[in-house]
């Protein structure tokens, strides 16, 4: 019942099996267990306590359910056979994600039942201050926001900033198109993210904090909202929690969807009631954040992490990943990939295990081209870099960047001009607009790589764009600025040949820019059977039946509709 379960039907199925179940069975709500291609999916739990998952669940398979009938070709998950997602799950290391799709987001007690607060009590109880960010600092944990920067130093310089009052920080405002990592924990297991944030609250001495969650996410506010409630009440929020004199109060923010709001400074400014733009550092935040007091601020997996690590042990997350980055990591995948949704890995895997092991490989088994990583902020990563490990330093020299997560894919039907059109439009509209080049730079690239898409670009065009992203990574204050270039770049870097093709062939090699595409029907393969002219949304195929069909030119508004449709290979695309 988390939102992509939602969006597939989950609740009237959930109220199907309300009415159809016998009083014996019990039915409980949990969230995403990351399959979200499968959605709605179920989970059975017999009386020795197997259980199985199934996926994709209709009304039609309620009466079977219901009486003990499964659909056995819908199994998903079972603990005990070889059922399709058993491998996918194997691949993976869940830690951040251990929770989700496995308890009631919404039941504290199936939070505490599997060792819920136990690390904040640790915390309290058995440790120092010290103590505690010692041992994030020796797990080797870094900010998985984008930056990477390592979490117990933050919070080391946090600490050691004077102040009367400090501030903790959870950065929800998840804005990559594609990218739902921050959504799926905090609609999975909002606890664990409120337990982070209050083992980071002791360690560096605030009392106060804010989650700044798009509004965009009402479950994941929803559900946040009744977890601080029920912490409250439970005792392991508010005051002098576990008797340790430590006290802990957390407010929710709802930021209004603006992108550039994900950098720190100015997500500090949108809290405070000011409009979200970036402001020169240092000052850093742990020196002078929310209201001028030393503040840490982290994202919602890096918080997610935490209670994990101080109750298993600096050296058992540092076990997996790589020398210089540690642990796992949670992706989104998205795009032309199979098995759409959210996993979690141990950092050092490579971008094709991610995607043909864990993803299922490329829809309809076509061949890949890239894969987008890190957002706008990131880069497209061609096929024959695949091989690359995910990694912070891996990933960077890739020209991308690993970001919060999202991870797009693009099979051969993709145009990489049209995807850092794509990309650089989304960053030109959430420009702040403080800084000129990223306010009026990103605009003339975009035109340009819009005039290149309708067939009127001309060769100086490529020069013009790699010197404006020269200009506006030099002279943006913040990281939406510095990194607003990069699909421009990494598209110019691996597959500039397309660009050649749009400028100087006037034709798009993926068929994308209608501006530059042209569909014919070969008359001899033509069989009329009328499924082209059927599908034209402006009528401009003619023929009769069991004839030859003809694609009048002037009103052919190039939208592929005849080419898809085509079961004869009759209409030729050029």
């Amino acid at each position: 019942m988390a939102s992509c379960g939602l969006a597939a039907g989950a609740d009237e199925i959930y109220r199907a099996l309300e009415k159809s179940l016998p009083d014996s069975v019990k039915l409980e709500k949990t969230a995403c267990l990351g399959f979200c291609y499968a959605e709605p999916m179920i989970e059975l739990v017999d009386e020795h306590n197997e259980s199985k998952v199934y996926g994709n669940i209709t009304l039609r398979d309620i009466p079977g359910i219901a009486e003990q009938k499964p659909p056995v070709s819908k199994l998903m998950l079972d603990a005990n056979g070889d059922a399709p997602a058993n491998a996918q799950l194997a691949q993976q290391v869940r830690i951040v994600t251990r929770h989700a799709g496995r308890i009631d987001p919404e039941n504290l007690q199936d939070y505490l039942d599997d060792s819920g607060y136990e690390a904040l009590r640790k915390a309290c109880t058995a440790m120092n201050a010290q103590d505690v960010i010692d041992t994030i600092k020796n797990s080797g944990l870094r900010g998985r926001g984008g930056a990477g920067f390592p979490t117990g130093l933050k919070w080391q310089l946090a600490k050691n900033a004077k102040g009367d009052k400090k501030y903790i920080i959870c950065n929800a405002d998840e804005g990559d198109p594609g990218a739902f990592m921050d959504r799926n924990v905090l609609e999975s297991d909002p606890h664990t993210v409120l337990e982070g944030m209050a083992i980071c609250a002791r360690a560096i001495g605030a009392d106060e904090g804010y989650i700044y969650c798009r509004a965009e996410y009402p479950l994941a506010i929803k559900r946040l909202r009744k977890a601080i409630a029920d912490a409250e009440k439970g005792g392991f929020l508010g005051d002098n929690i576990f008797k340790s004199g430590f006290s802990l109060h957390i407010r929710i923010k709802e930021g209004a969807g603006a992108f550039v709001c994900g950098e720190e400074t100015a997500l500090i400014a949108s809290i405070e009631g000011k409009r979200g733009m970036p402001v020169l550092r240092p000052p850093y935040p742990a020196e002078a954040g929310l209201w001028g007091k030393p503040t840490n601020n982290n994202n919602v997996e890096t918080y997610a992490a935490v209670p994990w690590i101080l109750l298993h042990g600096a050296d058992a997350y540092a076990a997996y990943g790589t020398e210089k980055s540690k642990g796992t990591k949670v992706f989104a995948l998205a795009g032309k990939v199979k098995h759409t949704g959210m996993v979690e890995v141990p950092m050092g895997m490579t971008l094709r295990r991610i995607i043909y092991d864990i993803g299922g490989g490329i829809k309809d088994d076509r061949p890949i081209k890239a894969v987008q990583l890190g957002g706008p902020s990131g880069g497209c990563i061609p096929e024959s870099l695949l091989d690359t490990p995910v990694d912070y330093e891996s990933i960077v020299q890739t020209g991308a960047i690993m970001g919060s997560g999202g991870m797009v894919v693009m099979d051969d039907t993709s145009c990489m001009v049209n995807i850092a059109a794509f990309f650089l439009k989304f960053i030109q509209n959430e420009s702040c607009g403080k800084c000129t080049f990223c306010r009026i730079g990103t605009l003339r690239m975009l035109e340009i790589l819009q005039r290149i898409q309708e067939g009127k670009g001309v060769p100086d065009d490529i020069g013009k764009l790699e010197e404006l992203s020269e200009q506006i990574i030099a002279s943006s204050l913040c990281g939406l600025g510095k990194t607003a270039p990069n699909p421009v770049l990494t598209t110019l870097r691996y597959f500039r040949d397309e660009y050649l093709a749009h400028i100087e062939k006037k034709r798009c090699p993926a068929g994308v820019c209608r501006a530059l595409v042209h569909f014919t029907i070969d008359r001899e393969a033509c069989t009329g059977c009328t499924l082209c002219a059927k599908n034209c949304p402006v009528n401009a195929i003619t023929g009769s039946p069991k004839k030859p069909h003809t694609i009048d030119q002037d009103s052919c508004i190039s939208c592929g509709a005849c080419y898809t449709v085509c079961k004869f290979d009759a209409v030729i695309r050029s």
